[in-house]
């Protein structure tokens, strides 16, 4: 799912439950039972999923926020989208 597009929706399954870690994020999928961990930048990422947003607005909000590259913020963000979406954990249209 690499081929994620600018205008793709994303948002977070409602298959998931998820919690705050100290700033850290914890999920687990409902249907599989199996728990994921995100770092800070993934919490953050994973906050901003949890009503639908654009891929292009969240990859303009997260380079607002940090002191990244967009071209590897771009890679990585595909990145850990897909792998997210390959887990069931959120929707992308």
């Amino acid at each position: 799912m690499s081929n994620i597009t600018g205008a793709a929706k994303l948002v977070a399954s409602t298959d998931q439950v998820s919690c705050d870690l100290g700033g850290e994020a914890a999920m687990l999928h409902l249907k599989t039972g199996v728990y994921y961990g995100l770092n800070p930048v993934g919490a953050r990422i994973w906050s901003l999923i949890q009503e639908p947003i654009t891929f292009s607005e969240l990859h303009e909000i997260l380079t607002d926020e940090y002191d990244v590259d967009p071209v590897v913020l771009e890679s990585d963000l595909r990145n850990l989208l897909s792998e997210l979406a390959e887990q069931d954990l959120i929707g992308i249209t």
